[in-house]
Parts: structure tokens; sequence; C-alpha cells
């Protein structure tokens, strides 16, 4: 088969690219493992706090948003990381248009780090208080 794209590295499709895929995602988890320590500490609060939210969650709507919440701040992360990289591999001096991008990924963690805060808050004090 050939492949349609014009782009030489897009895969041709089927259970191959499926599997090539699943490669490709656990190298970028391995590497931003090994090079963010916002992710290794972002992962470490998951593994602390997905148990707790079956514990802390009264329905399975309560415990699936706990959950999705933290879930959320990992996926974020990844996405800052990538811009991040990107953005160094372009130019390791000051552009400002760079920096926007950093920063704007940065905005979007510190969002979902409210968002945990706040949801997780609201469940705690609606249980406890």
């Amino acid at each position: 088969m050939v492949n349609p794209s014009p782009f030489p590295f897009k895969s041709r499709g089927g259970l191959m690219r499926i599997f090539r895929a699943f490669i490709y995602s656990l190298q970028g988890l391995k590497a931003a493992w090994q090079h963010e320590a916002a992710f290794r500490q972002e992962c470490v609060l998951a593994v602390i706090l997905f148990p707790t939210a079956f514990w802390l969650g009264r329905t399975p709507v309560e415990v699936f948003l706990l959950c999705l919440c933290l879930l959320l701040v990992l996926v974020t992360e990844l996405i800052n990381s990538a811009i991040e990289a990107l953005a160094d591999s372009l130019s390791t001096e000051h552009h400002p248009l760079l920096g926007r991008a950093k920063d704007i990924g940065s905005a979007a963690v510190f969002l979902t780090l409210c968002m945990v805060i706040g949801w997780w808050g609201w469940v705690i004090v609606d249980r406890f208080f």
C-alpha cells in the first residue's frame, strides 16, 4: 500500500500504527518522567490521591470527578512540557512569542491545579464539615 500522505514519516494505518503510537506514547511518558520535575511531582501526588478519591468520594460520580481532575493535571503538564521543549529547541535566547507560549502552557497547568484544589476542597468540606 502506498502512503497517501505527502510526509514520509506519517504512518500507513492498521494495527502497526496503533502499536507504534502506543510505543511513542510510552516513550513520551518516560521522557516526561526523566526530564520534567513538575511531572514527577504531579505523578507522586496523583499516586497518593487516586486511592484517596475512592475513600473520599461518596458516589461513583464524585470518585470519577476526583480522579478525572488529577488526570487532567497530568495531561496538561505533558502538553506544557512539549511546548516548552519545542520552544527551547527553537531558541535558547529570549523571544517574546516563545516566552508567551511557555507562559500560556504554565497558566493551563495552573488552572488545572486550581480545579483540583477547588473540586477536592468542595468534596472534603461537603463530607466533613
